[in-house]
């Protein structure tokens, strides 16, 4: 059965509830759409719900679409809910990224759900580009049916590192070790981006599985818009703030459930990881060796 790990994931967030810290006690405030994004591709293909406090995007053979923050931020944190495409997804791509949008030397944190076949898991790549230079891809399936209900993904980033959840679960963590001389975005902010279109050259099986045009058009939801963080341009004192939530000592590491959850989540679902992908770097880069 696909999803047959949950029944253990159940059992382990039980059994350290008492205690776990979780992201909420940042006190989210889901906004409306247009409270914190604009929609900057393809506007036919994106529908407002529930009086703008939710979205629709659609994907057919005309056009994918996209929206984007209407501001930059530097450091904080962004979330949102996200129901994917149901069934054969093959060749789709949903992403969900902060990126700086600079030419030369740009920042980048990606979430992008790559769809499959019916029946097969969703795989959700993540990736981190800092002063520049990615190619730092991983992939996890992920254990439950993302197409069947809304679930949180968000991407926390402050000066010690950057993590990515699914559900208040970390499933990435990149720290900060430019004092081992390796990059971390740190000077640039960054937009929120989101986007769902066709890219079925590589997003399924390698691009083995093209996507499938008779079971357009396939639509992704979204809700609860969150983003809390150092707007810029803005007051300078603001990323060195102490009294920055996202900058205090629960989220400058990952307490001892998080980190169990963490490795749970690698050790049983993570399906690539470039760290350990001897073709492409027959040494392993540094940042890989640096933990949690």
């Amino acid at each position: 059965m696909i999803y047959s790990s949950t029944r253990f994931y159940n059992v382990v967030c039980a059994t350290f509830l008492i205690g776990f810290v979780t992201l909420s006690v940042a006190n989210a405030k889901p906004a409306a759409f247009l409270q914190y994004f604009h929609v900057t591709w393809s506007d036919s293909h994106i529908t407002q719900l529930d009086g703008g406090r939710a979205i629709r995007l659609l994907l057919d053979q005309n056009s994918g679409c996209g929206f984007a923050s209407k501001n930059k931020y530097l450091f904080g944190r962004v979330s949102m809910k996200i129901k994917l495409i149901p069934g054969d997804s093959a060749g789709t791509v949903t992403a969900f990224y902060m990126n700086s949008d600079t030419d030369q030397i740009h920042d980048e944190l990606d979430f992008e759900f790559l769809g499959n076949r019916s029946g097969q898991p969703y795989s959700v790549q993540t990736n981190v580009y800092a002063h520049g230079k990615g190619d730092r891809e991983q992939r996890i399936n992920l254990w439950f049916d993302p197409a069947a209900d809304f679930h949180t993904y968000s991407i926390l980033w402050n000066h010690q590192h950057v993590v990515f959840y699914v559900d208040e679960v970390p499933i990435r963590v990149y720290k900060n070790n430019e004092a081992k001389g390796i990059p971390f975005p740190k000077m640039q902010p960054m937009g929120v981006y989101s986007t769902l279109w066709e890219a079925d050259d590589w997003a399924t099986r390698g691009g083995l599985e093209k996507i499938d045009w008779n079971k357009a058009p396939f639509y992704a939801y979204y809700k609860d818009f969150d983003i809390e963080g150092c707007i810029s341009p803005g007051p300078a004192t603001c990323t060195s703030n102490p009294s920055n939530w996202w900058e205090g000592v629960t989220y400058q590491h990952l307490n001892s459930v998080a980190a169990h959850r963490y490795r749970w989540v690698r050790m049983n679902h993570m399906v690539y990881d470039y760290c350990t992908d001897r073709r492409r770097n027959p040494v392993t880069p540094p940042e890989c060796m640096a933990g949690i």
